[in-house]
C-alpha cells in the first residue's frame, strides 16, 4: 500500500511511453485521432503519469523508507559525477551535433546513466523500484529502436513501410 501511487504512475508513464514502441497501434491511434490530438493526449498521459511517480515516490520517502542495503559514501560521490554526463547526454538528445549522431538516441543513455547512478547510491525499496524500472525501460526501449530500424532504413513495422 505504501508504494501504490509510485507503481500506478510508473504503470501510466510507461504504458504510454511503450506505445511509441508498439508502432502499429500508434500509427493506427494517430490515424484515427491525428497528429495533434495524438501528441496532446500523450502528453497528458505521461504528464498524469510522472506526477503519480513525484508524488507516489515523495509519500514513499516521507513514510520513511524500507532499506535494503547501506551503500558506501563513495557511491553517492559517483552518482553525482555521472549526472554531469547524463545531462549532456539529455541536452544532446535536442541539439544537432556530434553526439547525437554518434549516439543515435543520448536521451535513452542518459536515463541509463541516470538510472543506474540513482540505483548505486540509493539501497531503498522505493529508490530500487523506481530507478530499476526507468533502467529496464531505457534497455528495452532502445532494443526495440535498434531492432525497428535495422529493418532496410524503415524506421517502422514492415506492414507501416509497404503502405506508405
Amino acid at each position: 500500500m505504501l508504494m501504490t501511487i509510485l507503481l500506478l504512475g510508473l504503470v501510466v508513464f510507461f504504458l504510454s511511453h511503450s506505445l511509441v514502441m508498439a508502432r502499429g497501434a500508434r500509427a493506427t491511434l494517430v490515424g484515427r485521432l491525428g497528429e495533434g490530438t495524438y501528441k496532446i493526449l500523450f502528453s497528458l498521459v505521461s504528464a498524469v503519469g510522472l506526477v503519480l511517480i513525484v508524488w507516489g515516490y515523495g509519500r514513499y520517502r516521507a513514510a520513511g523508507y524500507v532499506a535494503v542495503w547501506d551503500p558506501p559514501v563513495w557511491t553517492r560521490h559517483l552518482a553525482l559525477a555521472l549526472m554531469l554526463p547524463a545531462m549532456i547526454l539529455l541536452v544532446a538528445a535536442y541539439v544537432p551535433g556530434e553526439i547525437r549522431q554518434r549516439l543515435k538516441h543520448p536521451m535513452l543513455a542518459a536515463i541509463k546513466i541516470w538510472a543506474a547512478a540513482h540505483l548505486l547510491a540509493n539501497g531503498d525499496v522505493g529508490s530500487i523500484v523506481l530507478f530499476g524500472a526507468f533502467l529496464v525501460w531505457a534497455i528495452v526501449d532502445r532494443i526495440a529502436v535498434k531492432r525497428r530500424t535495422s529493418r532496410a532504413g524503415c524506421p517502422f513495422p514492415m506492414a507501416v513501410c509497404a503502405t506508405t
